[in-house]
């Protein structure tokens, strides 16, 4: 068997293991991306393609041109919830979104990682990780060839239900084992070439289906749209293709439209792994639930959270520390003071929804008004509702007042879960003793709302 060795050995070229090789290699040491699909193939990625904008990526690749090549619509301005009743709600956006060419935004990300000076190796299928109590490689197969790769640290960046981790002997580690693929989401989109341009190309829009799913059109272009759904894992499964399919006849602007891609996916819609680090082992992205579990959204955190795990394992190849995980630990401490506690709170959303009844969420959604519905779950809460439409929204929602007055105490609850969050500990050491504080935050969030526990 052939051997090679590597600073930091990538396994997954998506967005996470990208930025993860990019910035390894902007430190001056060795890195590899090993990535299962051809060249041709890489960076085709089932995905909604919708982000929020590229400010929030780390400066390790050339940002100007992953914005020029790959944003194919920097024009989106609001968010449209369409009842399946027949009203919507809409909500502005302060700052500007994007929709992407995916396959594009991927070959330029990879072609940004080998242009930092980190090597890819397509069609290389990992197989098993080399450990002896820290990780220190992969074994793998390169078109027929077995393959032996050493490495200081292993960043795990390939994707949903990682079979690395399956390979992992993690006893005695921190790393989160609480996972199960009813915290997932099987998705599935379609790319749809319209005959004439659509009226809502600076939109991204939504719409509620069976089992707390939902059906989003993103346009690409004015004539180029992400459509596509997905369901959540510990529901009724649900007939993807055929829902999608049924939804798009139904709308004018696809009569006569040309399909252009099909491709599915798994993703987690679950909080970010209490702890993503072992002796010699990180994971980052989907691989470490590291998107908003209400949306699937994950582009941003997964360029961060890469970035974040690679300069950890930097520093801990510096100092010789890489089989002692707390030299990797501010890596954790990063993703869950940052993202990972909106995505928590987020959960909790995720978790009451999935307690009642579609019909009666749609109903509450409508009748508030979008501004005041997305701060309800935000930060701000609804204090900018003036009397008159305080009192409209009243007459509006009579009937579902209690689960209003629920939904109050959750946003309360998922407040105080942010603050749990951004008092995540500094070592190891604290990691217990932090996840019992939040273990009893949730158990106080269940007790209230009776929701199915999820972890």
């Amino acid at each position: 068997m052939t051997a090679e060795a590597y600073d930091v050995v990538v396994v997954g070229g998506g967005t996470a293991g990208a930025f993860a090789a990019a910035t390894v290699a902007r430190e001056g040491l060795d890195a590899v991306i090993l990535e299962r699909k051809s060249p041709e193939e890489a960076g085709h990625i089932a995905c909604g393609d919708a982000i929020k904008g590229k400010s929030t990526f780390p400066d390790v690749v050339d940002l100007d041109r992953l914005r020029e090549e790959s944003f194919s619509n920097q024009g989106i301005e609001r968010a449209v919830f369409l009842n399946p009743g027949g009203d919507e709600v809409e909500v502005g956006f302060d700052d500007p979104g994007a929709v992407i060419d995916r396959k594009r935004y991927g070959e330029v990300l990879l072609e940004e990682a080998e242009e930092a000076g980190a090597d890819i190796h397509y069609d290389t299928v990992v197989k098993d990780i080399r450990q002896n109590g820290a990780v220190h490689g992969v074994t793998a197969v390169c078109k027929g060839t077995a393959k032996k790769y050493d490495a200081e640290v292993v960043i795990d960046a390939a994707g949903a239900l990682s079979l690395l981790q399956d390979k992992t002997d993690f006893d005695g580690t921190t790393f989160d084992t609480n996972v199960d693929y009813r915290q997932f989401c099987s998705a599935y989109r379609e790319v749809i070439e319209t005959r004439e341009p659509v009226d809502y190309d600076d939109a991204i829009v939504f719409k509620p289906t069976e089992e707390l799913g939902y059906l989003w059109y993103f346009p690409r272009t004015a004539r180029e749209i992400n459509v596509g759904l997905g369901f959540q894992m510990n529901k009724e499964p649900m007939k993807l293709v055929q829902t999608l399919r049924e939804d798009v006849q139904e709308r004018p602007e696809f009569r006569d439209a040309t399909v252009r891609d099909k491709l599915g996916a798994a993703l987690p819609t679950r909080r970010p792994y209490d702890s993503a680090v072992a002796p010699g082992y990180m994971a980052v992205g989907d691989a470490a639930a590291h998107v908003n579990p209400c949306t699937g959204g994950g582009i941003p955190g997964a360029a961060k959270a890469g970035h974040w795990a690679a300069q950890a394992a930097v520093e801990a190849i510096d100092e010789e520390v890489t089989d002692d995980e707390a030299a990797l630990w501010a890596y954790n401490r990063k993703v869950q003071t940052d993202f990972g506690k909106k995505f928590a709170a987020m959960d909790l959303y995720n978790i009451w929804g999935g307690s009642y009844d579609v019909d009666e969420l749609v109903d509450i959604v409508s009748a508030i008004p979008g501004q005041q519905l997305a701060d309800a779950i935000g930060r701000e809460g609804t204090t900018s509702m003036g009397w008159r439409l305080k009192l409209k929204t009243a007459l509006d929602t009579f009937g579902h007042w209690g689960t209003l007055t629920e939904l109050a105490r959750v946003n309360r609850i998922a407040g105080r879960l942010k603050e749990v969050y951004e008092s995540y500990p500094d070592s190891p050491d604290g990691f217990a003793e932090w996840r019992n504080r939040r273990d009893a935050l949730m158990d106080e969030f269940h007790e209230l709302t009776g929701a199915a526990r999820k972890y």
